[in-house]
This record gives C-alpha cells, sequence and structure tokens, in this order.
C-alpha cells in the first residue's frame, strides 16, 4: 500500500467520526496549551531577569569597592585605599578590558527659582563609552579637559522649588529646569553652604560658597518613568573633575577625602569605588577571586545570574510538570479514541488482512491517525498558547505599569519543539492499539458484528 494511500485512508477514518475526532483534538489543544503556557512564564520570568540584570550593570562588569578604610584618616591604612597605582594593578589582571576609578561627590545645582541635589560620577573616558549608555541629546562627557556633565533621565526629578521644597515626587509637577540649554549654577563647598552666615572659631562670619557654571554635555535617552541603573546619576571626566575640586578645595581636604593626623590633605585622590569590565563572562568569577585576594571588596551580577538561573530553572521546571499533566491526560483519550476505533473497525481490519495487506501497513495507519490528532491538536493548540501569552503580557504590563511587559515569552524553538512533541505523545498513545490491531485473527474479525 502506497504511503498517499495510508494518509487518505487515516484523514477518511478520522472524519467519519468527527465528533470523538473533534472531543480528543481539544484535549490535545488544551494539553498543548497548557505546557506552551507554562514553560512560556517561565522562560519570560527568566529573560526578564537577565535584561534587568544586564540594564543594571551587565554580566561582564565588576563594582570593587574599599567602603571598610575608605575616609579613615589613619596613617596605618594607607596601604589599603584604592589609589589610582591600584587601579593600575586591577587593570592588569588578566581579562580586564577596562578598569576605572570611580569619584563620586554630592553638590548642590540652582537654576533659576529651582535647586537640586546632585551625584556626580567621575569616570574614565573608556569607561563611560563602554558603559553602553543611550544619548538622548548631546554627547557623553569629551576629553577635552573641560568640566561638562552628563544627566541621566531622571535627575531632573532632584530639583525642587528652593521656596516650598516641594519635589516631583510629592506634586507630579515636572520642574522648570532646562539642563541642556540653560546655565546651571553648581556649588562644590557644601561645608561653607550650610555654615554661610553663621561664624567660625576665630569669630569671622563664614561666607557664601562660590558657584560654578558648569555646561551640560548630554541627557540620556528616556523619559521619566524609564528605569535604569544611570537613570539618576550625573557622569564626568573624571581627569577633568579632579582638576575642578583641586581647584576649588586648594590646600582643603576634598569632601570625601581622608586626612592627615594634622588635618592637611593628601597628595593624592584615593577612590570609594572602581568599576571593571571583563572581556568575558566566564572569566568574571576568576578576576573577582583576583581582586578580593587583593584585599578589596568585588560584586559582579554574575553571582545573581546564576542564583536566577537556578531559580528559574526550578520554576520552569514546575510549570512544565504542570503542564506535562495535561498533555498526559490528553495522550490518555488518543489511546482510548484508538482502541475504540479498532473495535470498531475489527471487520475492517479483518478484510485488510484476507487481502494480504502488510501488517506494517496497519500499524502505520492507526499511528498515522493518532498523529494527526496529535498535529492538529498541537498546531491549534499553539495558535491559543500565543493568544493566552497575548493577553497575560498585557495585563502583567498594566499591572506592573510597564515593569513585566514580557511575562510570557514563547521562542521559536518552543513552537517547534511543542509541535514535535505533540506529534510523539499522539503516536506513543496509538502505539499500542496500533499493536492491538496488527494481532487481531482475520478470520475473527472478519466474523466480528
Amino acid at each position: 500500500m502506497r504511503y498517499l494511500d495510508l494518509l487518505r485512508m487515516s484523514a477518511s477514518n478520522l472524519l467519519r467520526r468527527k465528533l470523538r475526532t473533534a472531543l480528543t483534538v481539544l484535549g490535545v489543544i488544551i494539553g498543548t496549551a497548557s505546557i506552551v503556557v507554562m514553560v512560556s512564564l517561565g522562560l519570560g520570568l527568566r529573560k526578564s531577569s537577565l535584561e534587568q540584570i544586564e540594564e543594571y550593570g551587565g554580566l561582564t562588569t565588576i563594582n570593587v569597592n574599599n567602603y571598610s578604610y575608605y575616609g579613615s584618616s589613619s596613617d596605618d591604612t594607607e596601604v589599603d585605599r584604592i589609589d589610582d597605582k591600584v587601579v593600575e594593578t586591577m587593570a592588569q589582571i588578566p581579562h580586564v578590558e577596562v578598569a576605572s576609578p570611580i569619584l563620586e561627590l554630592s553638590v548642590m545645582a540652582k537654576q533659576g527659582a529651582y535647586e537640586g541635589w546632585l551625584w556626580i560620577r567621575g569616570m574614565s573616558q573608556e569607561a563611560i563609552q563602554n558603559m553602553d549608555i543611550d544619548v538622548g541629546e548631546g554627547t557623553l562627557p569629551p576629553a577635552d579637559g573641560s568640566l561638562q556633565l552628563f544627566y541621566g533621565n531622571q535627575v531632573i526629578t532632584n530639583f525642587y522649588k528652593a521656596k516650598t521644597n516641594e519635589y516631583y515626587w510629592e506634586t507630579g509637577e515636572v520642574p522648570d529646569v532646562d539642563l541642556m540649554n540653560d546655565p546651571l549654577f553648581v556649588i562644590f563647598d557644601m561645608d561653607s553652604y550650610w555654615q554661610a552666615g553663621s561664624q567660625d572659631s576665630n569669630g569671622q562670619t563664614i561666607a557664601p560658597p562660590k558657584k560654578y557654571i558648569i555646561p551640560t554635555c548630554g541627557i540620556m535617552a528616556g523619559d521619566l518613568k524609564t528605569y535604569s541603573q544611570n537613570c539618576d546619576s550625573v557622569f564626568a571626566d573624571i581627569d577633568a573633575l579632579k582638576a575642578q575640586l583641586k581647584k576649588v578645595f586648594k590646600n582643603k581636604v576634598i569632601p570625601g577625602q581622608p586626612a592627615t593626623k594634622s588635618g592637611k590633605p593628601y597628595k593624592d585622590i584615593y577612590y570609594e569605588e572602581v568599576y571593571i569590565r571583563v572581556d568575558s563572562m566566564d572569566h568574571v568569577q576568576e578576576v573577582q577571586q583576583a581582586i578580593q585576594d587583593m584585599g578589596y571588596n568585588a560584586n559582579s551580577n554574575a553571582e545573581w545570574m546564576e542564583q536566577t538561573q537556578s531559580q528559574m530553572a526550578m520554576i520552569q521546571m514546575v510549570l512544565g510538570g504542570i503542564g506535562a499533566v495535561s498533555l498526559f491526560v490528553a495522550a490518555i483519550g488518543i489511546a482510548n479514541t484508538m482502541m475504540m476505533s479498532i473495535y470498531e473497525r475489527t471487520k475492517e481490519i479483518g478484510v485488510i488482512k484476507v487481502l494480504g495487506c502488510d501488517m506494517r501497513n496497519i500499524r502505520s495507519m492507526f499511528l498515522l491517525e493518532a498523529g494527526f490528532i496529535g498535529f492538529f491538536g498541537g498546531l491549534i493548540g499553539l495558535v491559543l498558547s500565543e493568544i493566552i501569552s497575548v493577553v497575560i503580557n498585557s495585563v502583567a504590563s498594566r499591572a506592573s505599569e510597564g515593569y513585566y511587559e514580557h511575562l510570557s515569552y514563547i521562542p521559536l524553538w518552543l513552537i517547534l519543539i511543542s509541535l514535535v512533541f505533540a506529534v510523539l505523545v499522539g503516536m506513543v498513545a496509538g502505539f499500542f492499539p496500533a499493536l492491538r490491531a496488527m494481532k487481531l485473527s482475520p478470520l475473527a474479525a472478519i466474523r466480528n458484528e
């Protein structure tokens, strides 16, 4: 018997019993949709977690800090501080692509009736260029030696009306501040700012600190609801920032920097953090361990990713198992349908055998019928799962205000595997009924009424 004839007979047999076939296919539809949706939820959670980790620093970056010793005035801890030499040593560690010190400083900015707190992060040009910052307006901080500030897309919410102290998060009113085009006055000497008007130990009135006009070079892309690791940061070239601070605090201790026992500033600048970028995620832990061996704290998103992957794998197994139960029930339904088909077509099978039909053709015919049920059930189940996925994502996005836009994620490989799996489940479920059909006695089958 030709293969085309087998296909035609199998399809004809299924169409003769439309209601039973439809109900059996419905079981496969529900089973396939259940397992695909359940697995898609696990994949979506994993994908969202990895995207969030990537947004908050990436998978190949290491944050080095020395909080235990930073700011200490004791000379015996000087060797533990982070200076340019220490950063250069870290840069020589194998697989390190970028090693940049981070010089952080809190300042007061003023424009018109508004003032706000800025947290400036001075970093090297190489580090800023490698942070994959999405520029909305202007450019990243230039390397021409001038101090220019690059603002995160949510920095403007740090400004408030000086008279009322009302912030954006309290009123919902966006501050009337143009960071890009209007001049911005920055106060670096915050001690003088708070003590202005009071008297020092010599009885002299402390004068207000000097304001500096610091131009803006650019603003990060995104609106006030776009969250990222650097959305509320202000970046500057570290060399330009150090030059500006040495000018502002000439012969004085720069805020946040350690001082000698006599209260004088050190010649060198010390850092609280170091930004490290590794050439590959496979070497992150190796570099992290090398930095920890130097006596410094080192943290990376790779640690979170391992924990996240482990948790997501467990969630996927649980959700996939729940969906598999539905498909298992559908397989029982297919087996039941095929067994009933054999009982109803016993005489037909006997005639086919008497006419000399090969036993393998009889087996193939029943397997094809079961495969058809699995294929069409799986195909319609995939369409249903796509619809359910869209609904889930829409509801989750609205409920979380856009935070979970892809809670359910169905990749192409899941579609293909699910369809093949549905067909295999159908054929496996129809295997034993097919064997029974092969073993029927031709004479007994013909006599059956």
